[in-house]
């Protein structure tokens, strides 16, 4: 068993894990933080995309005790004081969402990518989404809601 100490959506955790236990598992299982989805188990869809110290992860990639110390940002943390953050506003407003499996990743990749790049062309937000899948969609809302999400973030919509 492997102690492990990380600070999940502003409130500190300890747990004891095993050593191969996935981030994904401790966020879900330990944690009850089940907006966290998994979709895949090999990386490739993003349904599991977490902030870790502030940079959008695969949680299904990382050990949970490669977390020790970190600071991780769930979907469940996003929304402040009652209020929706701008890109589940802009999800939200667009309709950048079907069924909603993928919605949560997707979200916490947007919001990384907005971080990176707060005014994205659409060649850019394509690219910044490659490692999230949405089965259900054809994309065409989940851009308009990134869009929106870096307009409101910018402060040019309400």
């Amino acid at each position: 068993m492997v102690k492990v100490e990380i600070t999940v959506n502003g409130k500190k955790q300890a747990c004891e894990v095993t050593d191969r236990t996935l981030l994904v598992n401790l966020l879900r299982d330990e944690l009850g933080l089940t907006g966290t989805h998994v979709g895949c188990d090999t990386s490739q869809c993003g349904c599991c995309t977490v902030h870790v110290n502030g940079r959008a992860v695969k949680s299904c990639t990382m050990l949970a005790a490669q977390a020790n110390g970190a600071e991780v940002l769930t979907i469940e943390g996003m929304a402040k004081n009652g209020k929706l953050h701008p890109v589940q506003q802009a999800f939200t407003e667009c309709h950048g969402l079907q069924c909603g499996f993928c919605t949560p990743g997707m979200i916490m990749a947007v919001a990384g990518l907005l971080e990176d790049n707060p005014n994205p062309t659409e060649a850019e937000i394509e690219h910044g989404l490659e490692g999230n899948l949405c089965r259900c969609t054809g994309y065409i809302n989940i851009v308009k809601a990134v869009k929106k999400s870096a307009e409101l973030l910018r402060g040019k919509a309400r």
